[in-house]
């Protein structure tokens, strides 16, 4: 006779996955520097700190496919603002 078993008594291999990817170390694409993601706690992670546009996280977006570090981060997005403020003075030569 089959014993059945309750769903949760059946341990979830997604929740081992979700644990172990709680913290990563990661490379950024920009500097190459070594920075902590926290990808399982969102909202301590270093990127939350930074305060981006939507433009300039769609700038971000399109110009790397993987995490940042917080400095390049600041550093891409004040060159992305002041690269508008020149698009947008009225040159004339």
């Amino acid at each position: 006779m089959k014993e059945i078993v309750n769903s949760q008594d059946v341990p979830n291999p997604n929740e081992n996955q979700n644990l172990n990817r709680k913290h990563e170390d990661k490379i950024c694409p920009h500097c190459l520097r070594i920075f902590e993601c926290k990808v399982g706690s969102i909202q301590l992670c270093q990127c939350t700190n930074v305060q981006l546009t939507k433009a300039e996280t769609e700038y971000l977006a399109i110009q790397y496919n993987d995490c940042l570090c917080f400095q390049c981060m600041e550093v891409l997005a004040f060159e992305y603002r002041m690269t508008r403020r020149l698009l947008d003075l009225p040159w004339q030569l």
